[in-house]
């Protein structure tokens, strides 16, 4: 159970904290650039148990190779910056593991904000960064093709996600030349925003053999997530719920699945 960004808010900071030690969330991965850095560093070494990675961004905020420069503010834009080499990617993103590492942090896996690494040259950045540091651990961000990680996705969303699977080869291809590993599976991309207990549960029911990161975004809705610019808000504190949900817990011991976090897996 991993949840993106950490370090984005406080109350983002709060709930995926929460979701740890009330729930069954065991990994988290960190923004660099994200206006609670700092809060999220001194969480981290307040609970140990809590599996960190890194979830590097090329979409929204500050950039840290540049400072005062701001980062492409939504996919097209980065697409533009990227075909018009106006972004050093492998800088940027070697400024964000830098000071995250730099922080104290043992980063034992990578992904990205909006999955930016899906992109060939943001991939290659991404590999390469993983292999220097010693981290063998990106996410691979196909949803498993279940009902139940669908959870009543739009049909676009749905459509997205299929599209997803021509990029697959590739995408492996190059984590394998950097010695990169992924899970045998990924699921929340779908239901991202509709995240419930009950969609949760079927997952779980429903999951193959093997290891399946599921992504999740938990988060308090106070003043200060209101006040950022994320289409997810309210919907952080429903996944919260889910993520803590006595049913959620039951369904994990019925279905005999067992929770692991990435230095676990190191070790399988």
């Amino acid at each position: 159970m991993n949840a993106d960004d950490f370090g984005f808010t406080r109350d983002v900071n709060q709930g995926i904290i929460e979701a740890h030690q009330r729930g069954i969330l065991t990994a988290t991965t960190l923004m660099a650039n994200g206006a609670a850095f700092e809060d999220a560093v001194r969480l981290a070494r307040e609970n140990p148990r809590l599996d960190v990675g890194a979830h590097l961004v090329l979409i929204g905020g500050l950039a840290l190779s540049t400072p005062g420069k701001e980062l492409p503010a939504g996919l097209p834009q980065l697409l533009g910056a990227i075909a018009a080499r106006r972004l050093r990617i492998y800088e940027e993103l070697s400024a964000q593991m830098k000071r995250i590492r730099d922080a104290g942090i043992r980063v034992t896996h990578l992904d990205t904000h909006k999955h930016t690494h899906l992109a060939p040259p943001v991939l290659e950045a991404v590999a390469r960064i993983a292999e220097e540091s010693g981290i063998r651990w990106v996410r691979r961000p196909f949803d498993l093709p279940l009902t139940a990680a669908r959870g009543g996705a739009p049909w676009l969303k749905r459509a997205t996600s299929d599209s997803l699977t021509v990029v697959r080869a590739r995408f492996h291809r190059v984590l394998e030349q950097h010695h990169c590993r992924t899970t045998d599976h990924f699921a929340g991309f779908q239901i991202t925003g509709r995240f419930r207990t009950r969609e949760l549960v079927a997952l779980i029911r429903a999951l193959p053999e093997g290891s399946t990161e599921l992504m999740c975004h938990p988060g308090r809705a106070t003043d200060e997530l209101r006040a950022a610019r994320t289409r997810l808000k309210e919907s952080r504190e429903q996944e919260l719920a889910a993520l803590t949900a006595p049913e959620t817990r039951r369904a994990l011991g019925e279905s005999g699945v067992e929770l692991v976090d990435y230095r676990m897996l190191d070790d399988k």
